[in-house]
């Protein structure tokens, strides 16, 4: 067999005698020549076959790993995406994407802790690791934080103290007012000689009171000093005098905020401190809550009422010649709000409005109006724009006390009465200005 090398070897000598500048003895014939020729033509020929046989091979071995790769995928299936999870209830949920490797992260609400995984990694198996994420309250009383006997109400991210009658603080730590003794409001000074005068000073809190040689550090009382005119109050509701300082406290049913001076209402619908069976409704009020769960008017007449919500009477249907039924309420909706006593007014309170239903001609004209007595002029209604009345707060409500006034709201069309929608609103007035 003829070698590729060869063949170059030949090809070499065969053309070394066509050039004379490189002719050599001994240079082939013309017949010699053309066999070369032939031998390499053959010789590139079956070349040219092994290679594309060798191509075909390949194609053939890759096709066959190709289906085996597809038949191993198809028996072995995969899952990409992981069911959803749910937000856990006073908490919050981090990451949305649901996908294998994914993470999810839980964390809780202020006053809450996590029970359970706060990472969960979806697996290509289609499974979450970890456990389901749930938050708690805290009990902030699990401490013990009131001193002195007192008794600690827990409350959401918070908690109250109940004090005996002779001591006060926020954790009970201080006697009450009335068992201080008039020694503790005062103090001895601190003095010393500098070059033989005697320098005495008292700390922050007392004033200096008495001769130089029998002075004396009396208490100053901030309560009584920020009451003078054109001082702010120290305090958002009662302001009470200790040696060398003050405590702001607040009343029942109310918290100190971190500032120890503002008092905010707690909230006892939201932490669950109400005693509201299944079938009322919660109101928190300012220092309380009232429970709540309005039923519709008596059937009169043709005219009756079903309760569609907690909070809504709709109309029956009335019979067509019954003049009494069509002029009653087609709507009845009851409405709570609990306000601070002696409100500054004016204030709007409360909007009412109308919307035509789709397909429907609307109503081209609204009129509004309180319903019965107008409570000694103490509110007022009026059109705010085309399709909305408010009710508007003229006069200050001094709690505590409950306040009730209806507004009905009725439709015409072409001057021709249509329907009335009647809104009772009721007041809870809190003892505090706050």
């Amino acid at each position: 067999m003829v070698t590729a090398v060869q063949h170059s070897v030949f090809l070499y000598l065969v053309l070394s005698c066509f050039y004379p500048s490189h002719a050599a003895q001994g240079c082939l014939n013309k017949q010699k020549v053309l066999t070369v020729i032939r031998q390499m033509q053959q010789f590139l020929k079956g070349q040219e076959t092994h290679f594309t046989d060798g191509i075909r091979t390949m194609k053939a071995k890759l096709s066959a790993l190709q289906i085996s790769v597809t038949k191993l995928t198809a028996d072995q299936p995969s899952v990409t995406w992981c069911p959803s999870l749910e937000i856990p209830k006073h908490g919050k949920k981090l990451g949305s994407r649901y996908s294998a490797d994914h993470e999810v992260h839980f964390v809780c609400l202020p006053g809450y802790q996590l029970i359970g995984s706060n990472t969960r990694v979806c697996q290509p198996n289609g499974r979450w690791t970890g456990v389901n994420a749930s938050c708690t309250e805290i009990n902030e009383c699990a401490s013990n934080p009131c001193q002195n006997g007192g008794i600690c109400v827990d409350a959401v991210n918070q908690y109250m103290c109940t004090c005996p009658n002779n001591w006060m603080g926020r954790h009970c730590q201080y006697p009450g007012q009335t068992e201080w003794s008039e020694l503790s409001f005062n103090r001895k000074p601190r003095c010393a000689k500098v070059e033989r005068t005697q320098h005495c000073s008292c700390d922050a809190g007392f004033h200096m009171s008495g001769s130089s040689e029998n002075s004396v550090c009396q208490d100053v009382n901030e309560c009584e000093v920020f009451q003078l005119d054109g001082l702010a109050r120290l305090c958002m509701y009662t302001c009470v005098n200790i040696p060398g300082s003050y405590r702001c406290t607040c009343p029942p049913a109310y918290k100190l905020l971190n500032d120890g001076r503002s008092c905010a209402d707690v909230d006892e619908c939201a932490t669950l401190q109400h005693n509201c069976t299944a079938g009322e409704t919660c109101i928190n009020t300012g220092g309380g809550f009232q429970c709540v769960n309005p039923q519709c008017p008596e059937p009169r007449g043709n005219t009756s009422y079903v309760k569609t919500s907690p909070f809504q009477c709709e109309r029956h249907p009335c019979p067509m010649n019954s003049k009494s039924c069509h002029h009653a309420a087609k709507t009845i909706s009851f409405h709570y709000l609990s306000l601070p006593s002696k409100l500054k007014t004016p204030v709007t309170l409360f909007r009412m409005a109308t919307a035509a239903a789709p397909g429907r001609p609307g109503p081209d004209n609204l009129r509004f109006g309180i319903v019965g007595k107008n409570n000694q002029g103490q509110f007022v209604v009026q059109r705010s724009d085309r399709q909305t009345g408010e009710l508007i707060l003229v006069q200050p409500l001094k709690g505590p006390c409950t306040v009730e006034v209806d507004v009905d709201m009725s439709e015409y069309r072409d001057r021709t009465f249509q329907a009335k929608h009647v809104s009772k609103v009721t007041l809870f007035i809190s003892a505090n200005g706050f």
